[in-house]
């Protein structure tokens, strides 16, 4: 069985075929899956579909492009939300200098702000980097992140930047990049990572594996990267099915609910 731990499935993506996929993941070896806030809106739809789904977890958060408009009124109703029995992470949260909006003094107010939710309710975060590998170290560092723990999702910098998360107790989140031509530095990532420390995710309705690079993506998917993964590990797929589903419980603290 898998554990997909990072998709969206409450993404207009989704919105023709939705319960019809989702009802068909647990036939297909989906054996859990927590679906990722990403506004407030989405951690709203997010928390609807735990509901309705038995193998559907959630986590509650606002992704960092989409904080301008963040009020500490809505951290208010986060923490609420933090509450409620399938919710088992705060993200995603953290930097993105890609899309570099809002400005970067705000998206640093709110992934700190978060992170101190994650602190005061006992949850693990869910962190989106991208192109801003030193300030979201810098500000998990300050934050005594290796506290609070979590995984750092879609990660896309090189084996130095591992270590360090690595070493704090974090996990790595590995998806379809892994089987991409041009993901030399994530299959490098993935053979220097202990199999312990791994998770597999989707990020869906994004970044499919070969061969649907470009299509629609889903928890479907996912065996494409456990092939990819257990040829980079020389390990069976059973066992990466194995280990990456028990870290996945293990980072959402799922044996202790």
């Amino acid at each position: 069985m898998i554990f997909d731990t990072h998709a969206h499935y409450d993404d207009e993506a989704f919105d023709g075929d939705r319960d019809e996929l989702l009802r068909s993941l647990p036939e297909h070896g989906i054996e859990a899956a927590v679906n990722v806030g990403a506004s407030m809106e989405s951690t709203e739809r997010t928390l609807k579909l735990t509901e309705e789904y038995p193998f559907l977890y959630g986590a509650v958060g606002v992704h960092p492009n989409e904080t301008g408009s963040l009020t500490e009124g809505d951290m208010e109703r986060l923490k609420e939300f933090c509450s409620r029995p399938k919710v088992v992470a705060v993200g995603e949260i953290g930097l993105d200098y890609y899309w570099d909006e809002p400005e970067r003094d705000i998206q640093k107010k709110w992934f700190v702000r978060q992170l101190e939710l994650a602190r005061e309710v006992g949850l693990p975060v869910i962190i989106h980097s991208r192109d801003a590998a030193k300030d979201t170290l810098d500000i998990i560092k300050g934050a005594r992140g290796e506290e609070i723990g979590g995984v750092i999702h879609c990660f896309s910098y090189g084996v130095e930047m591992a270590r360090e998360y690595l070493d704090m107790g974090f996990f790595i989140g590995i998806g379809g990049v892994l089987t991409f031509n041009n993901g030399r530095k994530l299959k490098e990532v993935a053979a220097y990572a202990p199999l312990e420390q791994i998770v597999l995710e989707t990020d869906c309705p994004y970044l499919s594996p070969v061969p649907n690079r470009g299509k629609r993506n889903s928890s479907l998917n996912l065996p494409y990267v456990v092939e990819t993964l257990a040829q980079i590990k020389g390990v069976t797929k059973e066992e990466i099915e194995i280990q990456t589903c028990r870290n996945a419980r293990r980072l959402y603290r799922l044996e202790e609910r």
